[in-house]
């Protein structure tokens, strides 16, 4: 087949049109998949320096050897710009030297946002807050005697 000189091979202008929307269209579902994955390395960001601020808070408690302060709480601002709050309360358990602690640690932004409150239980061994050597040497006296009975022997 001849083609007349005057014809050229071209996109007509629906032809064009089309391609445009079908851009428009991909470009809008990027953008948007863009935007989730900014948000979501966001609340990924503030959810690690929560857990770096109790953290902290978790180590004050676990390092002070003086159960009298710690049962006074205490406070200290953030680096992110928080203010942390926690208080504890200690119970001995049956055995010498093990304490069942009920950690508290409430996290608000110094900007007046929403306060958030986390509480946490867990066992500690820690022979610097028997008080008492009295109850201590008891409790190692019952263990002891437990040890004892579920070995068959007898107690003294």
């Amino acid at each position: 087949m001849n083609r007349s000189p005057n014809i050229r091979a071209a996109f007509t202008l629906l032809e064009v049109l089309m391609a445009l929307v079908i851009f428009a269209l991909a470009a809008t579902m990027l953008a948007g998949a863009y935007l989730n994955v900014l948000n979501s390395y966001d609340i990924v960001a503030r959810g690690n320096a929560l857990d770096s601020d109790l953290a902290y808070a978790r180590a004050i408690v676990l390092t002070e050897p003086d159960v009298k302060k710690l049962e006074k709480g205490g406070e200290f601002d953030t680096a992110d710009n928080r203010h942390a709050k926690w208080s504890v309360e200690i119970t001995p358990t049956t055995t010498a030297d093990l304490f069942s602690v009920i950690f508290t640690c409430e996290l608000a932004d110094t900007s007046g946002g929403e306060a958030r409150k986390i509480t946490e239980t867990f066992t500690v061994f820690r022979p610097t807050w028997s008080i008492d050597p009295a109850v201590r040497g008891q409790l190692k006296l019952d263990a002891k005697n437990r040890i004892l009975e579920l070995q068959g022997k007898k107690t003294p």
